[in-house]
C-alpha cells in the first residue's frame, strides 16, 4: 500500500524585500533590516527544515501560511530537495499582505480545477480560506485541502474569538456545501436505495482541513462551530433513512445535518508541555494553533484514501520539533527567525526558523 506525506507551517512573516503598495509590511524592507541576505538566510533555514521531514524524503503535500506572495513561495521551493513540488496559489487582500497556499508534488496529484480563495468579511477581508481540489494519480482518488490562517488573538483571546468562530463558521460551510446535496437537488430526488448510496458517497468524500486557527483544539471555534473533536460517536455512521421514509432521510433532517470532523490534534496537544506555538502570557504557555482536521471518509477510508494510523489504531499526528529548532536546550520552544538594522548601520539576523513548529501526518492510498 502506498501512501503520501502531508505537513502544513506557519513560516512566520516570509517577505519578499519590496514595499507592497497594498499590505502593512512596512517592516519588511531593506531600510529596516531585511535584506535581501536576511530573506536569503531565512528561506535557506525553512528548507532545511523542510527537507529533513519524514525522514529526509520531504512531504507531498505542504501547506503553509504567512507567505506575501507566489515569487516568495516559488524561491522556498526552489530551495526544496525535490524537483517535483509546484504551487497552487492565490493572492489574497489580507491587509498584512500575508497568503495561505498549498505546495504540491505533481508526481503525485493533478489539479483538479482552479484553487479558491473563500474570503470572509469582518469589517475587513480576514485570510482566505484556500481550497485545492486534487486527484490522485495513484487510484485516481479525489482530496479536497482547506488552508487556513484564522484571525490572529493580538488584540486578546476574548476579545478576538468571534472573529475565529465567524471563520470556523465558514470553513464549516465549505466542508457542508462537498459533502452534502443541494436543497433543491434533495428536494427533487427520489426515496430510493440508490438515492441513499448517491449521498452517502457524497457523504464519504476526502477532505482534509490543515491550518493555523488560533485556537487550541477545545476552544469554541474548533470544537462547537466547525465540529471537529478527538470523538469517533459523530461521525461513525453513515447517512440513514429517517421514519416514515423507505431508504432516505426525511428532506428537514437531511438539511438540517451538518458535517462533524476528526482532530487529529488532540492527542499529542494534550500531552504535559505540548504544542507549536509559544507564548508565555498564557498559563498554558505551549499552544496547539496548528491542527489537522479529516472527514469521515479521509477517517475510514470510504472513497479511496485513509488517514495513516498507528498500532493502535489512532491517526497519525506529529509535532516536527528537531533540536535544532529549538531555542535552547532546555526546552521545546520554536526558534524564531529574527532580524534588525543596529544603530551602526549594519544588519543582523539570526539563526531561527519560525515562531511555529510544523504539524506532519501522512495518507494511505487505497
Amino acid at each position: 500500500m502506498s501512501s503520501f506525506n502531508v505537513a502544513f507551517w506557519n513560516l512566520q512573516n516570509l517577505f519578499d524585500t519590496t514595499l507592497s503598495e497594498i499590505a502593512a509590511d512596512f517592516g519588511f524592507t531593506p531600510a529596516n533590516g531585511w535584506t535581501d541576505q536576511a530573506k536569503a538566510t531565512k528561506i535557506s533555514n525553512l528548507a532545511t527544515i523542510i527537507n529533513g521531514m519524514f525522514n529526509g524524503d520531504g512531504p507531498d503535500l505542504l501547506g503553509i501560511c504567512e507567505i506575501e506572495n507566489k515569487n516568495i513561495a516559488d524561491e522556498l521551493i526552489a530551495s526544496l530537495n525535490r524537483n517535483d513540488l509546484v504551487l497552487a496559489h492565490v493572492d489574497s487582500p489580507d491587509i498584512r499582505g500575508i497568503d495561505c497556499s498549498l505546495i504540491y508534488s505533481e508526481d503525485k496529484f493533478e489539479l483538479e480545477a482552479t484553487p479558491i480563495e473563500h474570503l470572509v468579511h469582518l469589517r475587513y477581508p480576514t485570510r482566505d480560506i484556500f481550497e485545492v481540489n486534487l486527484k490522485v494519480k495513484a487510484n485516481d482518488s479525489k482530496l479536497t485541502v482547506l488552508v487556513n490562517h484564522w484571525p490572529s488573538r493580538s488584540r486578546g483571546k476574548r476579545e478576538t474569538e468571534p472573529y475565529r468562530i465567524t471563520v470556523a463558521s465558514h470553513c464549516g460551510k465549505i466542508v457542508d456545501e462537498h459533502l452534502k446535496w443541494s436543497r433543491a437537488q434533495y428536494i427533487a430526488a427520489e426515496d430510493t436505495a440508490a438515492t441513499l448510496d448517491q449521498i452517502n458517497t457524497q457523504w464519504n468524500r476526502n477532505i482534509l482541513i490543515m491550518g493555523d486557527l488560533n485556537d487550541e483544539p477545545y476552544d469554541r471555534s474548533v470544537l462547537e462551530e466547525l465540529q471537529a473533536s478527538k470523538g469517533y460517536d459523530k461521525i461513525e455512521e453513515n447517512l440513514k433513512k429517517s421514519s416514515g421514509r423507505s431508504h432516505t432521510p426525511s428532506v428537514s433532517s437531511y438539511l438540517r445535518k451538518q458535517a462533524y470532523l476528526f482532530n487529529c490534534s488532540w492527542i499529542v496537544g494534550s500531552l504535559p508541555d505540548s504544542g507549536t506555538y509559544y507564548f508565555s502570557g498564557s498559563t498554558n504557555t505551549m499552544n496547539m494553533l496548528d491542527q489537522l482536521m479529516i472527514s469521515r471518509g479521509l477517517l475510514y477510508g470510504e472513497s479511496g484514501l485513509r488517514i495513516g494510523k498507528d498500532s493502535n489504531d489512532t491517526p497519525n499526528f506529529e509535532i516536527y520539533a528537531p533540536s535544532i529548532m529549538h531555542t535552547s536546550s532546555n526546552n521545546v520552544r520554536p526558534k524564531r527567525f529574527e532580524f534588525r538594522k543596529n544603530d551602526d548601520g549594519t544588519f543582523w539576523n539570526n539563526n531561527g526558523f519560525s515562531d511555529h513548529f510544523p504539524v506532519l501526518t501522512s495518507i494511505e492510498v487505497l
